[in-house]
C-alpha cells in the first residue's frame, strides 16, 4: 500500500494539474499530456515515464481527483494502450528512448493501440500461433494472419506476437514485437458482428519490415512478454467502477425505474441479487487497488475478469427479460464502425449492449481459460492434461 506521504504527492500533484489545465476547457490531449508530465498516467511507473514510482493502489487518489473535475477516464479512449501496452512497453522495451517515443502519445491519446494476439487457428490456444517473423538484418519480415483484433482500424501501433523459431516448443519459440499499423504490408478488414457493428477486425500482414528496435523482450522469449500483457488486460477487463452503482448495472437499475408498468415481485429480487453481486465486484476491486503494489499484477487478475463478464450477461439478460416482447426491437443492423465517434453513444441502445455482452466470456482469455489459470496459478491444483507438451510446434498437428 501506499504510505500517506506518497498519497498527499499524487493528491498535490492531480491538483495542480487541474488547476492549470482545466479539462473542461482544454483539449483531451493537452489535460492527458499534463498528466504524464505530472506523473499521473500511471502513478506505479517510473519518473519521467507518466508516473511517480508510487504503488499502483494510488492511481485512485489520482484519478478521483482528475475525473471529479471533469477529466476523461483514459483507459476508455485507449483501452488497449492504457490497459495493456504501456506496461508492456515500460517493463520490456530495449531503451528508455522507445519507451519515451511510444509512452507519452499512447498516454495523450494521440496514438491509438491495438493487440495483435489472436490467429483463426489460434484463439484459447494462443501458443500455436503461426504468424512468423523472419531476421533481416537489423529487422524483421512478418507474414500472417490476426483476427478478432478491436480498434486496429483506428490503431497506429499494435502488440505483436509471432513465432521466430518453429523447431521450439509452441511456448518458446515466440517472439514480441510493436507493429506499425501504418506499415507497408499492413491491411486491415472489418469483421462485422452480431450487433451489426465492427469493433473488431482481422489484419493481414505480408513482408512487413519491423525494425528490431521495436522488440520486446529477447528473442523467443515472446510469451513472458506477453503474460505482462495478458495479466494486465484482465485486470482492466475485470475492473469495476469506484462509485456504487456505476457500470453495467447502472444500465439494469435505470432500465427499472424508467419502466414501473414492466415491474414484478420476481424481477425485483433478480435486480436486487444483481445490484449485490455487482456491489461484491466492486468491493474486491476496490480491496485490490488499495492493496496493489508498483509491480504488475498476477494470475489472481483473473477473478475480476471471470466474475465481471458473467456478471455483464446476467445483467443484460435481465434487462431483456423486463422488456419482454419490446427486447427484440433494434434500430437496424447497418454496417457501423463502433468507437468512431462520440465514446458515449458506441455502445448504443440495451439490446445491442445485451448482444455484445455475449463476447464479454471469450474476450480477454475464455470464462473456462479463466477457471484453468485460477486453478492451476492461485488454488494450486494439478495442471491440465496437455498432449502437446514438449513437441516443436511444427510437429503439433493443425486444422
Amino acid at each position: 500500500m501506499g504510505t500517506a506521504v506518497d498519497a498527499d504527492r499524487v493528491a498535490e500533484a492531480a491538483h495542480r494539474v487541474v488547476a492549470e489545465h482545466d479539462p473542461r476547457t482544454v483539449p483531451i490531449p493537452e489535460f492527458l499530456g499534463a498528466c504524464f508530465d505530472a506523473g499521473l498516467s500511471w502513478v506505479h511507473f517510473p519518473e519521467g515515464f507518466g508516473g511517480l514510482g508510487v504503488s499502483r493502489g494510488l492511481q485512485a487518489v489520482a484519478d478521483r481527483i482528475l475525473q471529479g473535475a471533469g477529466g476523461p477516464v483514459p483507459l476508455g479512449l485507449n483501452p488497449m494502450g492504457y490497459g495493456m501496452a504501456a506496461p508492456t512497453v515500460r517493463e520490456h522495451a530495449q531503451t528508455d528512448d522507445v519507451r519515451r517515443q511510444l509512452l507519452r502519445p499512447l498516454a495523450t491519446t494521440e496514438d491509438i493501440w491495438c493487440q495483435l494476439f489472436s490467429e483463426p487457428g489460434a484463439g484459447s490456444d494462443l501458443a500455436g500461433l503461426a504468424t512468423s517473423a523472419v531476421p533481416d538484418g537489423d529487422s524483421w519480415i512478418v507474414n500472417g494472419q490476426k483476427v478478432w483484433t478491436s480498434l486496429a482500424h483506428r490503431a497506429r501501433w499494435g502488440l505483436l506476437l509471432a513465432r521466430t523459431d518453429p523447431d521450439l516448443p509452441k511456448h518458446k519459440g515466440l517472439t514480441y514485437f510493436v507493429l506499425d499499423m501504418h506499415a507497408p504490408g499492413v491491411e486491415t478488414r472489418p469483421l462485422r458482428q452480431m450487433t451489426g457493428h465492427a469493433e473488431f477486425n482481422e489484419v493481414y500482414i505480408s513482408d512487413a519490415r519491423i525494425p528490431d528496435t521495436h522488440r520486446l523482450g529477447g528473442v523467443g522469449d515472446g510469451w513472458r512478454v506477453a503474460m505482462t500483457t495478458l495479466m494486465n488486460e484482465r485486470s482492466a477487463l475485470g475492473a469495476s467502477g469506484s462509485r456504487r452503482g456505476a457500470g453495467t448495472i447502472s444500465d439494469a437499475v435505470t432500465l427499472w425505474a424508467s419502466r414501473p408498468d414492466l415491474h414484478t415481485p420476481v424481477l425485483r429480487d433478480r435486480l436486487t441479487s444483481l445490484w449485490l453481486r455487482a456491489e461484491a465486484q466492486r468491493l474486491t476491486s476496490e480491496r485490490s487497488r488499495a492493496t496493489a503494489t508498483i509491480g504488475g499484477p498476477g494470475p489472481e487478475g483473473s477473478i475480476g475478469k471471470l466474475v465481471g463478464a458473467e456478471l455483464n450477461q446476467h445483467i443484460y439478460e435481465f434487462c431483456m427479460d423486463l422488456l419482454g416482447p419490446e427486447g427484440v426491437l433494434y434500430d437496424g443492423y447497418g454496417m457501423g464502425r463502433n468507437s468512431d465517434g462520440d465514446p458515449d453513444d458506441y455502445r448504443g441502445p440495451i439490446q445491442q449492449r445485451f448482444l455484445r455482452s455475449r463476447a464479454n466470456t471469450i474476450e480477454g482469455g475464455t470464462s473456462e481459460v479463466m477457471r484453468n489459470i485460477l486453478g492451476e496459478r492461485v488454488l494450486g491444483l494439478p495442471g491440465d492434461l496437455r498432449a502437446d507438451a514438449g513437441m516443436a510446434w511444427k510437429e503439433i498437428p493443425r486444422g
